[in-house]
């Protein structure tokens, strides 16, 4: 049942949310898939300086392995679209691994690093709080 609350006249506020967190995924991932390109073609990009970030020096390796997490998150972001629940697990497991990622890019990144976390922190809201009744709005 609707309300006036309600998004449209088939889904709910949850719906809303759970779209949100698929949008939030497939910027991510496309993101990463940028980022993964430039670590590819220039090596500069991520160069580690004095401050202790926790990343590796082999930028072909990290590159290639943002491209390929890339790849996941836009595929996960788009399954989400449709309510499939592995979607939903991949897109939890991949905000928290990305959430934990962000503590080591903040001593460079700090303020990118706060609004990836605020955005992970909504998305995990979104994929947990209402999916039941999203997910059947989704698949209607």
């Amino acid at each position: 049942m609707t309300t006036d609350t309600d998004y449209g006249s088939t889904g709910t506020a949850w719906t809303g949310w759970v779209i949100f967190a698929a949008v939030v995924m497939l910027v991510m991932g496309a993101l990463d898939v940028i980022q993964g390109i430039a670590a590819l073609v220039k090596d500069d990009v991520y160069l580690v300086t004095g401050s202790g970030l926790l990343v590796t020096s082999n930028f072909t390796a990290w590159g290639w392995s943002l491209i390929i997490w890339g790849i996941v998150l836009v595929i996960a972001g788009g399954a989400l679209f449709v309510g499939k629940e592995w979607a939903r697990w991949v897109a939890i497991v991949a905000v928290v691994v990305n959430l934990i990622g962000q503590f080591a890019w903040f001593p460079a990144y700090p303020l990118w690093s706060l609004v990836a976390i605020a955005l992970g922190v909504t998305v995990l809201f979104g994929l947990t709080a209402g999916w039941s009744r999203a997910r059947l709005d989704l698949r209607a």
